[in-house]
């Protein structure tokens, strides 16, 4: 159960709110880590700019690729210099910049993440010491990963863990729509639905009522959705998303991985993002993809009353009042109606697996959080297979 919650990152709207912040800061020696992608667009022009003059000894490191423990431990090494580090990318640029902030002050969380393990969760003990202070630029929505302790590591040869600790948050997240502006719209529409499915996961999952904590969840997740009408009239008009919708999509994103919003639930009330993410990773799908394919089929096994997987009178609750976003096009039953947002909205959700591959996934889903492990609940692997067969059968 989530007992308490600690600060979020500071969130900063716009660069100009960060030259403000930077003033503010003791530190000297800045290392700006950048998604090679990015390297020349503007929002890494105007951190740069921010940075430059006397003040400060600036070094850019430009970074390609997801990363993996070798590759950010080699990072950590590079910028051994470094008092304080500014990230400017997505979610991957960003994983990598939280991890090689934390070796860098912590040798013992760098022995931590090599012991070999067979789970697919790794937590940073409460003494873990916060790692070198990060600012986090996002060039992308939905991830959250600028105002969150958790980061996604690839292992070589051995897939990817989700690394948990308040050690790994942030000091600030700056949310500038300028950051997004080249972002296509498909990938915005993603954003949302991957921040309302991070909300919306651990209320349904949990079979308790917490009338402060729900209200506040059903009231992000219920703006989401509209948020995410808003992409999908303006792609259906050929326009492209403005400045103020990418900002308010930024600022529910990171919204969602507040902890206050989920005090006291079941700390693993997600299994369906989890099956979702070993589906991702084994096919080479996009996150959402799979999250969009699961996610209906989910539903309907909780709405008959699989208690495993989460409450069918919670579900029914939440989906009432995000129906009410478009009553007209979303139907009563909520898998259904997930499904038919999820199409309005334009995300893919077809999945190419045969069986024999399905059952490699789900044998690997249950041997990383399942199998003894309390991440899954007590789910077999027949039982992930089926909501997979399922997916793909759609």
């Amino acid at each position: 159960m989530s007992a308490g919650w600690h600060a979020p990152a500071q969130q900063l709207i716009g660069c100009d709110s960060l030259g403000a912040w930077f003033t503010g800061r003791p530190e000297r020696r800045i290392t700006v880590l950048v998604d090679a992608a990015v390297a020349t667009a503007p929002v890494t022009g105007r951190v740069r700019a921010l940075l430059a003059g006397d003040r400060y000894e600036t070094t850019v490191l430009e970074l390609s690729g997801p990363g993996d423990l070798d590759s950010v431990a080699a990072l950590a090494g590079r910028v051994a210099d470094a008092e304080l580090l500014v990230g400017i990318g997505g979610g991957s640029l960003l994983d990598q910049a939280k991890l090689a902030a934390l070796i860098r002050t912590n040798p013992d969380a760098y022995a931590r993440l090599t012991v070999p393990q067979r789970s697919g969760l790794l937590v940073l003990g409460h003494t873990t010491r916060r790692g070198l202070p990060l600012v986090a630029v996002p060039t992308t929505v939905g991830t959250g990963t600028e105002s969150s302790g958790v980061a996604c590591l690839g292992y070589p040869g051995h897939g990817k863990r989700l690394v948990m600790g308040t050690a790994l948050r942030p000091r600030a997240a700056v949310l500038d729509p300028v950051a997004t502006a080249t972002l296509d719209d498909e990938l915005v529409a993603e954003g949302v639905l991957e921040a309302l499915h991070r909300v919306v996961s651990p209320y349904v999952g949990d079979h308790g009522d917490l009338p402060t904590e729900d209200a506040l969840v059903e009231t992000i997740a219920e703006r989401l959705v509209l948020l995410g009408h808003e992409v999908r009239d303006a792609r259906r008009a050929g326009r492209p998303t403005d400045d103020r919708l990418r900002l308010e999509i930024a600022k529910l994103s990171g919204l969602s991985h507040a902890e206050w919003a989920h005090l006291g639930r079941d700390l693993y009330a997600v299994k369906g993002w989890l099956i979702a993410n070993e589906l991702s990773s084994a096919l080479g799908v996009r996150k959402m993809t799979a999250v969009a394919a699961i996610l209906p089929h989910l539903w309907r096994a909780i709405s008959a009353g699989e208690a495993r997987l989460g409450s069918a009178g919670r579900l029914h609750r939440l989906w009432s009042r995000l129906r009410a976003t478009d009553p007209e096009n979303l139907p009563a039953d909520p898998a259904a109606g997930i499904e038919a947002l999820t199409d309005s909205w334009g995300i893919h959700r077809g999945i190419d697996a045969g069986p024999d591959r399905l059952a490699e996934i789900a044998h690997r889903t249950v041997r990383a959080w399942g199998a003894g492990l309390p991440m899954l609940g007590g789910l077999r692997t027949d039982d992930v297979y089926g909501l997979l067969a399922d997916a793909a059968a759609a």
